[in-house]
This record gives structure tokens, sequence and C-alpha cells, in this order.
């Protein structure tokens, strides 16, 4: 080889040199939250993490060479965020390391499970089953997500009588279940009287589902919990997005004002009583089946039921405002509505009459929210709201020459104060103290034969709970130990609830999980008669009185035995529940119990079982 070929050989050995280690240097840069869910798919391990941490950031994605360690230390060094082994087969992702501000580190439960029946959602170490909204996957039979019917793919959670709104968890009845949106509880749950979930899933971050062994921090709800929690920190950008359907029109928007201010907004439209669409009629005749809208549309005793007009919304809405890197403040607003009018004609005499009747249903809810980080260890929060439910309905006879006028309402005002303390990494201590004061009325008003009857109860309580948790270095051992205590100031009378949630790993893919909990509420759901309502709402909230309606209390314990290993999954839980206090009016007999007022309980011995 000549000098001249030596030299142009040395010349391009440097130059593709120089050029392969610049495009070894230049690395892809994706969404995090990708990154992260392609190394837990590749490496079978599971990240833990905040979700203000990652939000809106981008991340240089790992070459596919790299082992897990070596993939690890990658991100480490070429991001502003902290990656740490927790146990050989779980991460977490700590605070921005490039930010001055002090970093709090969140306690955060172990998914045990990822992709637990389809992607987004997640079973965690104390049975809480977790969905993502925005990574939720598609089950069967959903075009589109819908929150309450989601749910009822979980085991052990149904509706008996198929609606989407009116949840049967080991079962207990819908009023058993403790339904919050953002902490304030929800006393309406469906639109279309039960065929559509009331709540927008596109402003909903996440929703928590807790069949047993709840935290302390909750009251009521002696079936299930189903916590739906909206985006709780800022965002860079602004997102948006609007949507059409054959029942309704949808829009949400997370609108950024300035760097420590953002709204939300989110809202839907029904489009029934604008255009008349098969879906519609379809829900029509499954909804208003057997009552006074469908029985009178073909004539009756020369009266006929026409102009039928119905439609729904719901707007929501919340405010995110940082007062400082410690101090954050939070309000939330949220109207459900439902009406439905139509007119009922008879010729009586030879004269044409026409009277109006109808239905409307809402649920009003308000709540303000301050949170304070004292230091990385302690953290105030403090919350009051307001949720205001209210079912109207006014009945016509033309033939009987008779108006029926019912309603229902719910007014619940509460107060919650809540510390954190994490004492290490292995220890956390909760505590708090809610307060509140639920008042309920019914009316009944006749005008022939003259009859009215009005009633109603106010019950007010003080709860105070505590609850200590403890998860080894390896999270293959985890530990909730709780204590609730409410005194219930109309009936002078205390009630402890403790709680409990364990959680054990052995031979690497199996957990042993024990979960129990006592509960109360003094809210329920009665059926009077089979026309409340015209038919249509038969389900009436009512309150404790310690005398023909009890508090209603209940025990439950279960254990569980979970396989997991590459996307395969078995999982076994058995559990036995008892509930005291039930009526026989709220279970919706149609036999000779129907009309007899009988205080009563119930077991259930089951097991939920899956194979994924």
């Amino acid at each position: 080889m000549s000098k001249h070929q030596i030299k142009i050989f040395v010349t391009f050995f440097v130059l593709f040199t120089t050029f392969a280690l610049k495009a070894q240097n230049v690395s892809t840069k994706l969404p995090i939250k990708q990154v992260i869910d392609s190394l837990e798919t590749r490496f079978n391990i599971v990240f833990s993490y905040a979700d203000a941490n990652i939000k809106n950031k981008t991340i240089a994605v790992p070459p596919v060479s790299l082992s897990l360690e070596k993939a690890i230390d990658f991100l480490n060094q070429n991001s502003s965020l902290n990656f740490k082994f927790l146990g050989k087969d779980q991460v977490i992702i700590q605070g921005d390391k490039k930010k001055s501000k002090p970093i709090k580190l969140e306690y955060l439960e172990e998914v045990l499970i990822t992709n637990y029946l389809t992607k987004g959602i997640s079973l965690s170490n104390n049975g809480t089953v977790m969905i993502e909204q925005q990574e939720f996957g598609i089950l069967p039979g959903l075009i589109e997500p819908d929150i309450l019917q989601s749910i009822q793919s979980l085991p052990g959670i149904a509706s008996i009588n198929e609606t989407v709104s009116n949840l049967n968890v080991r079962g207990g009845t819908h009023d058993q279940n403790l339904i919050l949106w953002d902490g304030i509880k929800m006393y309406q749950s469906g639109h279309f009287f039960g065929l559509i979930s009331a709540f927008n899933p596109y402003l909903t971050n996440n929703v928590e589902v807790i069949k047993n062994g709840s935290s302390a921090a909750y009251g009521d709800g002696v079936s299930s919990i189903i916590n739906m929690r909206l985006d709780n920190s800022l965002n860079e950008y602004s997102t948006s997005g609007i949507g059409l359907n054959l029942t309704h029109a949808d829009g949400f928007a997370k609108i950024p004002i300035k760097d420590n201010f953002e709204a939300q907004i989110s809202a839907r439209r029904s489009v029934t009583d604008l255009v008349e669409t098969p879906t519609y009629n379809q829900y029509f005749e499954r909804i208003f089946q057997d009552t006074d809208v469908t029985n009178n549309q073909t004539e009756v005793n020369n009266t006929v039921t026409t102009n039928e007009a119905f439609y729904f919304y719901d707007v929501g809405t919340k405010f995110l405002y940082d007062l400082s890197d410690k101090d954050k403040f939070r309000l939330n607003f949220l109207n459900i509505y439902n009406n439905l009018d139509y007119l009922e004609e008879a010729t009586i005499n030879d004269v044409d009459e026409a009277l109006q009747s109808g239905i409307t249903q809402r649920n009003l809810a308000a709540g303000i929210e301050y949170n304070r980080i004292w230091n990385d260890a302690f953290n105030t929060s403090i919350q009051v709201y307001v949720s205001n439910y209210d079912l109207k309905a006014t009945n016509y006879d033309i033939i009987n020459d008779q108006r029926l006028i019912q309603e229902n309402e719910v007014l619940d005002t509460g107060l919650k104060l809540q510390t954190n303390y994490e004492a290490s990494n292995n220890l956390r201590w909760k505590n708090g103290y809610q307060f509140f004061e639920v008042g309920i009325s019914n009316l009944q008003d006749v005008n022939n034969p003259l009859f009215k009857s009005y009633i109603k109860e106010v019950i007010r309580s003080h709860s105070a709970f505590s609850e200590i948790g403890f998860a080894s270095n390896n999270m293959a051992t985890e530990l909730n130990l709780g204590l609730r205590g409410t005194y219930f100031e109309k009936f002078n009378e205390f009630l402890f609830e403790p709680r409990l949630s364990f959680s054990q790993g052995f031979l690497n893919h199996f957990k042993l999980k024990i979960l129990g909990e006592f509960k109360s509420q003094t809210t329920s759901q009665i059926i009077d008669l089979q026309n409340d309502f015209l038919g249509i709402e038969k389900r009436r909230w009512i309150l404790a009185n310690d005398d023909n309606i009890p508090i209603i209390k209940s025990k439950q314990i279960s254990a569980g035995l979970h396989f997991n290993k590459d996307g395969f999954l078995i999982s076994a839980e058995s559990y036995l529940k008892k509930v005291d206090g039930i009526t026989t009016r709220s279970q919706g007999f149609q036999n000779q119990f129907q009309f007899v007022n009988a205080i009563g309980s119930y077991e259930i011995k089951g097991v939920d079982f899956l194979i994924n």
C-alpha cells in the first residue's frame, strides 16, 4: 500500500470513527412514559413514580443492547430524574435533580400486577385496583371510555339490572358504594337514568377501586370505594379534545394560564332532544319500559303520551393554583343533570286536555383543597366540600284528576384534615379528622285526595383516624394497619373500625394478600313503591334514624394468592362478608316482603378468580 493510499485510509478511518462516535451520542428522545413502558415490557419490571415527576418530559432512549442495570444508569446520566432500584424488579423515579426546590418523596404503593385485564389497569399490593384513564386499553363492548362500565369488568363487580351506573360489589347494593369525585361524595352516578356513566372520563386522571382493606382515611361505603381523581399537577402545554357519538357530544381542555395557575374543564351534552338516533331509540325503550311514559304511548282509557323530550349534560371544572413550591390550592366544581318532559293528553266530556309531567335529577358538587408540604417527610391537607343531590318529579293523571309531586334531596357538607409523615422509606404514618353533616328530605304531595308528607333527617358525625404503613426494602413485605373512630351526635354512639392490608411475596412470582375491614354508613336508598318518580327512578336516599332504619355496619375478611410471570396471571381471592342493618325496603323485593318494614342482614362467601 502506497503512502498516498495509507493517508487516504487513515483520513477516512478518523472521519468514520468521529461520525460513528457522534452518532452514538445522538439518541432519539421520546416521552418518558413511552420509554419506561417499553423497559417494563422488555425486562418484566415495574416503575413507580408520581405523575407530576414525569408529566410532559422526554428522555433519551437507552440502546437495546444494554442490560437492565446499564439501562437504568443510562437514564440517570441522560435525564434530570433519579432512577433507583427498590428491588430486583422495581425501580422508583424520584424528583427533578435540576430544580432547587425541596423534593418530596411520596410513598408509592408497589404495583403487584400491571396490565390487569388490559393496558392501564393495575393491581397494587394492598388490593386496590387502579385504572389510568390516559393509558386505558380496549375492553369488550366499549367503543369509548366509560368509568363505571369499565369497573364492571373486574372480578366480583357486576350490575344485576344490566345498567352502567348500578354497581353490585360482592353482593352489595349500589348505594353501599362510596363514589368520590376528587374527594367529594357523589349521590348520582348515571345519565339516562343509569345507562351512561355521569362522569366524564377525559378529565379523570385515574380511578381507584377498593373492595376490601381500605385505608382508615375512608369512611362510608360498606361494599366498595370508587375514588375518581382528576389531574392534580400543572401542565406545561394546553391539551384539548372534542367528540361526538349517537347520544352526546363532549369536549375537554386543560389550559395553563400562568406558570403556577391552570384551568381544566370538561363538558358533555346529549343530542337526544335535537335528533332522534337509533341508539337513542334503543336506550329510550330500555329505560322507560313499564313506566308512565311508555304505558300511555298507545291509547289507554283515552289517554296518550306525546312530545317526550329528554336531555342530559354534565360540566366539570378544576382550578389549580400553586401559591409556592410548598403551598398548593385546588378548586373543583361539578354539575350533573338529567331532564325528561312529556305531555299527557286525554279527551274528557268532548274536551281535550293536556298536562305536562316530568322528572329532573341533579347533583351539584364543589370543593376547596389546600395542601402544604412542610418538608421532605411531612405534609398536610385540608378539604371542605358540599354535595347537593336533588330529584323532582311531577306526575299528572288526567283521567283521575290527580297530580303527584315527589322530591328527594340530599345536602352533604364535609371537612377533612389529614397529615402524612414519612418516617423513612419503610415507614409512614397517616392521621386525620373528618366532619360530616348530611341532611336528607323526602316529599310526597297529592292533590286528590289531599295528602302531603315531608320528612327530613339530619346527622352530624365526627371521625378521627390513624394508620401506620410498613414496607420492606425490597417491597416483598407490605403492611398497613389503621383504626377509624366515629361519633354520631344524634345517636350518642361511637363506632370503632379497624382496617388491615398485608402482602407478602415469595418464590419470586407469588404474592399472598390478606385484607380486612370494619365499615359503616348512615345513608342508603329505598324503594317505596314500584311507581316511584314516574316509575323511572325508583330509588330514593334516606338517613338512618336508629329506629326502623339503623346504621349499616359491615365486616369483611379476604385472603388471596397471585401468580404473575411473563404476562401470565392467575389470581384467586376468597372472602367472607357480613352486613347488618339492611331493610327490606332497600332490596327491591317484588313478593310478599315488598311492603314489609323489616331489618335484617346478609352474608356473602365467595371467590374472585381470574386467569389472564
